[in-house]
């Protein structure tokens, strides 16, 4: 079967504007002449899926992906800092991506990015997002939602989201005056891009419940990316906890379903233990492409003990649902 992938990143649009700063992030060149992004914590040298469309289109093709959700590269911190030095390149960035997927033939739906440092006017583009440029919706930095009272600071942008009706990517990114955390002495790479990253998805997850934001904003969409993070595996031991210590009630499991999920950069055992937790009608593809560029659909979905039926809704009917929604 054919997919769509419902997490990508795009740069193409934001180069130009990052080549002229000096401090992270920035993109220079190297002694090959190959364009290097130097991010908040590593540097790394960009293969043409960064930038270029057809070298995407061919990769997608090559991984049976038809439709491919690209976002505003909002993990590089660009949406949060002073809005005099990004409002102008985020607003570019969204009218060059709404050119792309408008001309694409529907191989390309678009999340735009928001100047976060000025809230109102973050609002006022989530609306030109939806009514004038007609992408579905933005992506949010997570650190956003490692609270309810720092995603109360959203509450101009959640609104104008469920006035418009629109998707809102939770990723990993810093809120506006955050900095990276200090590399580990030891592993760094595993403990800062895997353990404390995927336990800080399921925080920003528990936030999503536990402020009940899915029911506060009915017309908002809200897709947290890798799986939930640690939310699968943690599951029973919240509904221990809950049960054994005040208030003594039930977790409230059932709320997991008022997100959508995707499985970027993670493998069939963890995709088997999330349909089992959030059900299959929660879960989208999706590859991290450019960063991580596996074959999802057969490393993952079909190497995965999953129903045939499961296994075509993660792949598309999933995401065909969300996409409706918003179209």
């Amino acid at each position: 079967m054919t997919a769509i992938d419902m997490h990508s990143h795009y740069y193409g649009g934001l180069v130009d504007d990052l080549m002229v700063r000096t401090a992270r992030p920035f993109v220079s060149r190297n002694e090959r002449g190959r364009l290097v992004l130097h991010a908040m914590t590593a540097s790394t040298e960009m293969s043409d899926g960064y930038t270029h469309l057809p070298a995407r289109l061919a990769w997608m093709d090559a991984n049976r992906i038809t439709t491919q959700l690209i976002t505003f590269p909002g993990a590089l911190g660009v949406d949060v800092m002073p809005v005099a030095d990004v409002s102008g390149p985020i607003r570019a960035f969204n009218d060059h991506l709404a050119t792309i997927c408008a001309g694409s033939g529907g191989r390309f739906v678009g999340l735009a990015g928001l100047p976060l440092a000025e809230m109102m006017l973050a609002r006022a583009e989530m609306i030109r997002v939806r009514r004038d440029l007609g992408l579905p919706g933005v992506i949010l930095p997570g650190d956003y939602f490692l609270s309810a009272a720092s995603a109360q600071r959203l509450v101009p942008v959640l609104e104008a989201a469920n006035e418009t009706g629109a998707l809102i990517m939770i990723h990993p990114g810093l809120m506006p005056g955050g900095v990276p955390p200090e590399p580990y002495p030891d592993a760094a790479v595993y403990r800062a891009s895997v353990l404390n990253l995927q336990a800080s998805l399921a925080q920003m997850g528990m936030t999503v419940l536990s402020a009940k934001l899915a029911e506060a904003y009915p017309r908002v969409t809200f897709q947290l990316v890798n799986l939930g993070g640690t939310i699968p595996f943690v599951l029973e031991r919240l509904e221990a906890v809950a049960l054994s210590r005040p208030p003594h009630e039930p977790f409230p499991r059932a709320g997991l379903r008022g997100m959508v999920y995707d499985c970027a950069s993670l493998g069939p055992r963890a995709l088997e233990l999330a349909v089992k937790v959030f059900g299959a009608d929660r879960v989208m593809l999706g590859t991290d492409y450019p960063i991580f560029s596996p074959d999802q659909v057969t490393q993952t979905l079909e190497a995965a003990d999953l129903s045939e039926a499961d296994k075509a809704m993660i792949l598309r009917g999933t995401a065909e649902r969300v996409l409706d929604r918003l179209s």
